[in-house]
């Protein structure tokens, strides 16, 4: 019923899909650019009318109360950004224990403009040996990219430069530039 009510939403409110995802059983989703909290909100929608269970990492400031038990639900996992847990490994753990987990991270880490993207998606996706689909929520034509799944090559220049280059025709909500990967 959830799902039929994401499509419904995402049918009443003009966005559509642009690909699909791969019919893989495991991978990270990278979402991006991440410019206002309604790609939150449009990404939950999309998730929905895909009908997959993807999970996703938000500050822990998110699953306290009174909201914590709804993001929790959805498929979120708090995550406190104030100190090194090794999350890397953390996250590694739960593709090891799950064989069919997705799980979906903005690598820009936050609304505001950024010199250079947070790269631990791409090292979880190293140690846990799952591909990256990207994917790009364009406001400019209110559409979901599904961008192709990547398997990491060893030549993270390289790779973080097509992830990259994915992006740059993608409009977020409030535009703004999206950095080159400087190691």
């Amino acid at each position: 019923m959830f799902n039929a009510f994401c499509r419904l939403l995402m049918k009443l409110t003009g966005w559509r899909f642009e690909g699909e995802l791969p019919a893989l059983p495991s991978y990270i989703i990278t979402v991006a650019p991440h410019t206002s909290n309604w790609d939150f909100i449009v990404g939950v929608m999309a998730r929905g009318a895909l009908g997959e269970r993807i999970h996703f990492l938000g500050k822990h400031q998110l699953f306290i109360p009174p909201w914590g038990w709804f993001f929790r639900a959805i498929g979120g996992s708090p995550v406190d950004r104030r100190k090194n847990n090794n999350l890397v490994d953390a996250v590694s753990a739960l593709f090891e224990e799950d064989k069919s987990f997705k799980l979906a991270l903005a690598p820009e880490g936050t609304r505001s403009k950024v010199t250079r993207w947070k790269t631990g998606f791409y090292h979880i996706a190293v140690k846990a040996n799952v591909p990256i689909v990207t994917v790009g929520l364009d406001f400019a034509e209110r559409k979901v990219v599904l961008g192709p799944a990547r398997a990491t090559t060893g030549d993270m220049q390289a790779d973080m430069d097509a992830i990259i280059a994915f992006y740059r025709g993608i409009k977020g909500r409030f535009p703004k530039h999206i950095p080159d990967y400087v190691p």
